[in-house]
């Protein structure tokens, strides 16, 4: 029992020091592989978008990738659709070329260098699925009156699952109420039904949100009847029998849709969302309500949804498990249903994941992984990915169920350790690296860093530090006299020191030293306690008349330091945008007040540390009706007064002038500096114009003379008269001079540069610069000289760029300006020393390569590195051997690059390049000159190509080779196809030609027909463009003879006569005839006989057949009439149309008559209503009869 409580404080202990090991190492120092970013477990991809699996991890040196899929080593270079980011294990998979689908598997990284090994988690890709709806076909449902009704949604499974909701037809949200609501299964749910509730659009719609699509399933259409429309609707089905004789339904107490039962159970897991639902029916609406039966419900993570129905429990924990009761409840009566719930746990940390541990050689730690979960989860280690049971033995480490003891480590034993813990409900790996180092301490915290605080609040100064061992902390303040430890100062185990109420006498320099067995370190920082922000005057409460205005002042006492920025509110949000509202400095003025202005108006004061604010409320009431008035600007102020002067402030106070009839908005001071700019005024300040005082800061050695002008809404007033000259007396410059900087001009000098005070600033006479420098992170004392009347200095003999630290200080006759800050300079920079070494050449296609290099030691850059320079240029192409007269290209990589691309090459060509360094002065020398070949690439289009020979089928071509071969030329491809008058293009043909070759004749040709030909050369790199001709075959002189113009041969004339006056003496005899029968009522015809299809026709070819009265119910004889009513004729007829120019009748384009078969003609109106009175006329006579033709 003793030695187990031995091993327990010893525990205690070692995890104590593994709270203060528990260090970020600085990336410069050797370490294992930490993973940085890593894609979810449960990994959703979109099936549209490539499928990026990330993976990336630190370490020194960067470790390397490698993956597994479903366990088994995936080799990414084997599967051409997938890729890695350079420098990182994160995997791309191209899903243009394959299926999403097929990468649906279980992913895991390993990172890995020769201090360790850490891998992932496991990443289960999956990808998000929005399947269609399922055909069905709904049937419409009627329902009675008052009773209950679910309406299913039964949307399709997706993943994730889909976001249910119920619209109309018109994309309008159903309305849900305590009646109507929606289940969490996206049922709709009736507890009874009403007669509005009837309507044809129910929708559920299903939204996946990884696609963004939406689902609609077909409408359900439903119909409520009450018991008299239910039994007019069934009689007619059966004999008028009276089917229903009972009243509406019943009022009747609650009954539950879900759950069912009195009671059920339900499964949570601890940090997700418990969602429990009871949807209950009754008339009336019955109300639901909950209770936790076995306790309280947590009142911060408890809400209530759809109407009471659902209870939604966020972050569930171990004590949400119990039993929970629901209640419906009407006026009839009410039920209850209990539901048993459950809490699991999947693991997770009970102190936080193991975290790493950095230990000396010789040192113990501890690494932990206390993880807790329900049912208990079983925890196993393993050490660079392999199980520790498996690994070397090692006996400076113990393994102890979750815990790890290492005791006495050495050089070397470094190695990245994993925690497993898991469950029947998920897991948790976490990797945690030990690593043996010896290192110096060092602070992170920059130098120089100041630290601002507000008085009586706490400060927190770092010095956040890295050593192996692990530093001691040890806080100074100015001379060092004694260690800051106890009150008011706080050593944190992190090294911060916490002063927990500062006060202005805290303010100064704090040194922090961090101290190990193989040295300490040293680092400077800066408090500076600042005052706090308070408001003197708060804006008072204003009644004011609509159309006049009104001043809120807040005026605000601050640290002179920071710099205040004055905000208002208005009812706690943004002040309208409108120009009637002016914000000063201390004051918010409201011009023209309307209605609206009234409001809560919020002065806030903020600087960059603290801020503070004030409130008051603004009243507008109706304004008294005035007479017209007359506006002008206002007269000036008068009786300048100069009381309160002090050495740096003077009050000055005035009596308004008359503002004639426009209220003063406010008032301009402006001063005069009889000393230093006679005749010259300066605006100094503004004030509102409901006040007649101001209090000015001045700066010394001046002599000032004052004067107010007044504004109103008119303009500005006449200036006052001068008030008395008051005399600034001479003080110590207040600032000094901004933009320090040190630069050299030559190798061995510093130019120390800053910009001058002006007079104003100067503070006095003599005013002159006292310049300080010294070389940095050499121990020496500031070198002074005092420079006047200039804003450089140059110091002469420096080494080549040395650091240096600069001050620059305004001092004249009265003293000396506050001790400046310290810049940093560069004495003068010289041409690098050295080239770029291992300098190569990657091709990467016939175009491109790419160059590395390796950068040039610090030491011999010899001043601010801006980049590199590649000088490259082309020799002579590989296809002939007289080179090339090019000038070189050159491409600049700034910063400190150590590769980059030549872009634009000429491919199967010879290239020279080399590289260079350079710095502010200019460049290094060059890396030897290298060579490369560019590979083939494809060739240019060939120079010229032209048709020769044209003949009745065949044409011949003559081309020239590329001028860019870009290789070896293969052959060329012959490609050519026909062209007709209208540009459109035929089929194409396609011939290969030999390299040799610079001519071909095509045979097959057809004659008299316009052929465009394409042909491009090719190389063993592919086809390059193409060049392309035109040209049309001759035709044939024997087919010209043949193909004469019939329309000029005199027998067609002759034809065509005979033709038309045949048809001319057809057509009087049929009007002649149509005479002697009498009326032809067109319109009875065509109503009493409607389908002329079922009366036969006389003639298989169309002549004209016999007309007779007898004949009312069929159509003439020998006509073509289709079915639809209308006479077609052949397209190669002439229209009667194009003849007659007189006439009632009109033609269609199909040459029916509109006239009398129409029923939009009028002439057609006049024969259903009475006889027409016209005399027959031939042309009427041949237009009655061109509808027969």
């Amino acid at each position: 029992m003793m030695e187990r409580r031995r091993m327990d404080a010893a525990l205690l202990v070692l995890f104590l020091v593994q709270l203060t090991t528990a260090l970020e190492v600085p990336l410069d120092l050797p370490q294992p592989p930490t993973i940085t970013h890593q894609s979810p477990k449960d990994y959703i991809i979109d099936p549209r978008e490539n499928i990026i699996i990330h993976c990336e991890a630190k370490g020194k040196p960067h470790p390397s990738f490698s993956w597994t899929r479903n366990g088994s080593h995936f080799d990414i270079d084997e599967d051409p659709n997938v890729t890695m980011k350079p420098h990182s294990g994160t995997m791309v998979v191209d899903i243009s070329r394959a299926k999403a689908e097929n990468y649906e598997s279980v992913y895991q990284c390993t990172s890995r260098n020769k201090h360790g090994t850490a891998v992932s988690n496991n990443i289960v890709v999956q990808q998000s699925r929005s399947p269609l709806w399922s055909k069905e076909k709904l049937k419409a449902m009627v329902v009675q009156e008052g009773v209950s009704m679910v309406l299913p949604c039964r949307p399709p499974a997706g993943l994730p699952p889909p976001i249910i909701f119920w619209m109309d037809n018109n994309f309008q949200k159903l309305p849900q109420s305590s009646r109507v609501s929606q289940s969490l299964n996206g049922d709709l749910y009736f507890s009874n039904v009403l007669r509005e509730d009837s309507r044809n659009d129910y929708i559920c719609y299903a939204r996946f949100p990884y696609t963004q699509t939406i689902q609609q399933k077909q409408p359900i259409s439903v119909k409520v009847l009450n018991m008299d429309a239910i039994n007019d609707t069934m009689a007619a089905f059966y004999n008028e029998t009276d089917l229903f004789s009972e009243e509406p339904a019943d009022e009747r107490k609650p009954t539950f849709l879900i759950p069912s039962g009195p009671s059920s159970s339900k499964m949570v897991l601890r940090g997700q969302v418990l969602e429990m639902e009871c949807i209950a029916e009754g008339l009336p609406t019955p109300e639901v309500s909950w209770i936790k039966v076995s306790g309280d419900l947590p009142a911060k993570r408890t809400f209530f949804l759809h109407y009471q129905k659902t209870l939604r429990i966020v972050n569930v924990s171990e004590s949400d498990a119990g039993e929970y009761r629901c209640t419906a409840r009407n006026r009839l009566g009410s039920v209850h249903h209990t539901i048993k719930v459950n809490v699991k746990a999947a693991p997770y940390w009970i102190s936080g994941a193991p975290r790493n541990l950095v230990l000396a050689p010789g040192e113990s730690g501890v690494l932990t992984c206390r993880a807790s979960g329900t049912p208990k989860p079983l925890v196993t280690w393993a050490m660079n990915g392999i199980p520790i049971e498996n690994s070397p033995k090692d006996l400076s480490r113990k393994v102890e169920d979750d815990t790890i003891i290492f005791t006495d480590v050495q050089t070397g034993s470094s190695a990245v350790f994993q925690c497993n813990v898991s469950n029947d409900y998920g897991y948790l790996l976490s990797n945690a690296f030990v690593n043996v180092l010896s290192e110096t301490p060092r602070v992170l915290t920059p130098s120089n860093k100041v630290y601002q605080v507000i008085k009586n609040h706490p400060a927190l100064i770092d010095c956040a530090s890295f050593g192996s061992p692990i530093p001691k902390i040890t806080w100074f303040k100015d001379s060092r006299a004694s260690t800051l430890d106890g009150d008011p100062y706080i050593v944190h185990d992190n090294g911060t020191l916490e002063i927990h109420v500062a006060q202005a006498r805290n303010s100064g320099k704090y040194t922090c030293v961090a101290r190990n067995t193989l040295g300490n370190y040293e680092n400077h920082v800066y408090l500076e306690v600042k005052e706090p922000t308070r408001i003197l005057k708060q804006p008072e409460y204003k009644v004011v008349q609509r159309g006049r205005s009104v001043v809120f002042e807040c005026k605000v006492k601050h640290d002179p330091s920071l710099i205040p920025t004055m905000t208002w509110l208005k009812d706690d949000g943004e002040l309208p945008d409108d120009e009637r509202l002016i914000v000063d400095s201390d004051s918010l003025a409201i011009s023209d007040v309307t209605e609206n202005d009234a409001g809560v108006y919020t002065c806030i004061m903020n600087t960059t540390l603290d801020h503070d604010s004030a409130s008051a409320e603004l009243t507008v009431v109706e304004a008294t009706p005035t007479p017209a008035v007359v506006y002008e600007r206002p007269d000036p102020p008068t009786d300048l007064e100069l009381t309160d002067q002090k050495k740096r402030s003077v009050q000055i106070t005035w009596t308004p002038g008359d503002e004639h009839n426009s209220p003063i908005q406010k008032f301009l001071i402006q001063f005069e500096d009889s000393l230093h700019h006679r005749g010259h005024w300066h605006n100094l300040t503004e004030v509102p114009g409901s006040k007649t005082t101001a209090h000015l800061k001045l700066s010394p050695y001046m002599h000032y003379t004052f004067r107010v002008l007044a504004l109103n809404a008119v303009n500005l007033s006449r200036p006052s008269f001068p008030s008395r000259m008051f005399k600034t007396e001479p003080a110590a410059p207040d600032e000094n001079p901004t933009g320090v900087q040190g630069l050299g001009t030559e190798h061995d000098n510093l130019v120390i540069s800053w910009k001058p005070l002006t007079g104003l600033q100067s503070n006095g006479p003599g005013l002159h610069y006292r310049v300080m420098w010294r070389q940095k992170l050499v121990d020496s004392d500031w070198t002074k000289v005092t420079v006047a009347n200039n804003s450089k200095f140059v110091v002469s003999g420096t080494p080549t760029f040395v650091p240096y630290e600069l001050r620059v200080q305004a001092v004249n006759e009265q003293g000396a300006a506050a001790e400046p800050q310290t810049a940093i300079g560069f004495s003068g920079e010289d041409l690098p020393l050295a080239a770029p070494e291992n300098v190569q050449a990657m091709l990467l296609n016939s175009t491109l390569a790419k160059v590395h290099w390796e950068p040039v030691p610090a030491r011999s850059i010899r001043g601010h590195l801006k980049g590199y320079r590649v000088y490259y240029w082309r020799d002579r192409s590989l296809h002939k051997h007289n080179p090339h007269h090019v000038e070189k290209q050159i491409l600049t990589f700034s910063g400190n690059h150590t590769h980059g691309m030549l872009p634009g090459l000429h491919p199967f060509s010879l290239y020279s390049f080399n590289v260079r360094l350079y710095n502010g002065k200019g460049e290094g020398p060059p890396s030897p000159t290298q060579q490369f070949e560019t590979p083939e690439g494809v060739p240019g289009p060939p120079t010229s190509l032209l048709v020769t020979n044209p003949n009745l089928d065949s044409l011949t071509l003559e081309w020239s080779p590329p001028h860019d071969r870009n290789g070896h030329i293969t052959g060329y491809t012959l490609k050519y196809q026909p062209v007709n008058d209208s540009n459109e293009l035929g089929p194409l043909e396609e011939l290969a030609l030999p390299a040799n070759e610079t001519s071909v004749t095509v045979f097959s040709l057809k004659y008299s027909t316009r052929y465009k030909f394409y042909l491009n050369a090719i190389t063993v790199s592919g086809a390059g463009p193409a060049i392309s001709q035109e040209a049309v075959t001759i035709m044939d002189e024997a087919v010209a003879s043949r193909q004469v113009d019939i329309a000029t041969q005199g027998w067609f004339i002759g034809l065509m006569c005979a033709i038309a006056l045949l048809i001319l003496i057809l057509l009087i005899i049929c009007f002649i005839q149509r005479n002697k029968g009498g009326k032809y009522p067109v319109k009875e015809k065509e109503d009493a006989h409607t389908d002329p299809e079922f009366q036969p026709m006389k003639d298989d070819d169309c002549t004209f057949g016999e007309y007779s009265d007898n004949e009312d119910h069929k159509p003439l004889k020998g006509s073509c009439t289709p079915s639809n009513g209308t006479v077609k004729r052949d397209d190669s007829d002439d229209s009667l149309v194009d003849y007659g120019d007189g006439g009632d009748g009109q033609f269609n384009e199909d040459g029916s008559f509109i006239g009398q078969y129409s029923g939009k003609s009028a002439s057609r109106e006049t024969a259903e209503g009475h006889e027409s009175s016209e005399a027959p006329s031939p042309i009427n006579a041949m237009n009655s009869l061109n509808s027969f033709v």
